[in-house]
């Protein structure tokens, strides 16, 4: 991976000051309510109520600091804390009428800001603005998600592979029969690989790799769930497994894909990927591809 330069580092962290300044955040009393953002936004995270281990993985705080927060709001009257109804390992924060009161106004209080940034602006510049926070929030999830090698055993591998074979059953006119999925030996260890993307803690992409024959391996089900697409995690996923490729000593990846798959088909074309003959029999394939490494 390029090593990033300092010049990216200080305009991202003049951004964040500049904005994180411009919206308030850095006030005791965010929007004018009696209370810092980060008890504002906790309110707002919990909507109409969520577990507090939901809360914890959504935002990414300590779990001690999460329960100060919500017990902070419960002792102003904004929240109450009880057992989940099904699970009594879980802690379960709903707003109160007085909290759900203050976050209507936080809302009103929130857009009225937000109006105001933007009023100042011709339609065009809003528009300008609007789409470049758009893309900032998309590369910025992308940045944040981590690609992870697990065991093609493990429970988040297999739940993938149910998904994307319940997703390409959807989308192939003749169906998908799961046993053509790989096997977890297939892609464990020396003989392969498999990659988990988590988002905020839940898997939400996968791809495998499997040894074909001496020097040569194969890319399989290279799969992202519906939320996290068009925000190129398909192609870090690619190369998260051409890496591992690469550091098997294979020098040549194929791979084949469906005639109804044409994003994936224009993917790996613009990943490198040169169309091939057939180099099997597989009832699922319409075109073949090759990258060597």
């Amino acid at each position: 991976m390029d090593p990033v330069s300092t010049g990216h580092i200080a305009t991202l962290r003049r951004f964040n000051r500049y904005f994180t300044r411009r919206i308030g955040a850095l006030d005791d009393h965010y929007l004018g309510q009696d209370r810092p953002l980060g008890e504002a936004r906790l309110l707002f995270e919990i909507g109409d109520g969520a577990s507090l281990r939901e809360l914890r993985g959504r935002l990414g705080l300590d779990a001690g600091y999460l329960s100060r927060m919500a017990k902070a709001l419960e002792a102003q009257g904004l929240v109450r804390l009880s057992a989940h109804p099904g699970d009594n390992r879980l802690r379960v924060v709903e707003p109160t009428p007085a909290g759900q009161a203050e976050l209507r106004e936080q809302n009103r209080r929130a857009n009225a800001l937000a109006a105001g940034l933007l009023e100042a602006l011709t339609p065009d510049q809003r528009a300008e603005l609007t789409g470049a926070m758009a893309t900032a929030q998309r590369l910025l999830r992308l940045a944040a998600i981590t690609v992870v090698p697990v065991d093609g055993h493990s429970p988040d591998a297999r739940a993938c592979l149910d998904a994307y074979a319940a997703d390409i059953d959807a989308r192939f006119p003749e169906g998908f029969d799961a046993s053509d999925l790989v096997g977890p030996t297939e892609v464990s260890g020396a003989a392969g690989a498999f990659f988990v993307a988590y988002e905020e803690g839940r898997p939400v992409g996968c791809g495998a790799l499997r040894r074909l024959e001496p020097g040569v391996g194969e890319i399989k089900h290279v799969w992202v769930h519906p939320d996290a697409r068009r925000l190129g995690l398909a192609r870090r996923l690619l190369a998260a497994l051409e890496q591992a490729a690469a550091e098997r000593e294979l020098t040549v990846v194929r791979l084949d894909t469906h005639a109804t798959l044409i994003e994936a088909q224009a993917m790996y074309r613009a990943c490198g990927y040169t169309e091939i003959p057939a180099y099997g029999d597989h009832v699922y394939a319409a075109h073949w591809f090759e990258k060597r490494l």
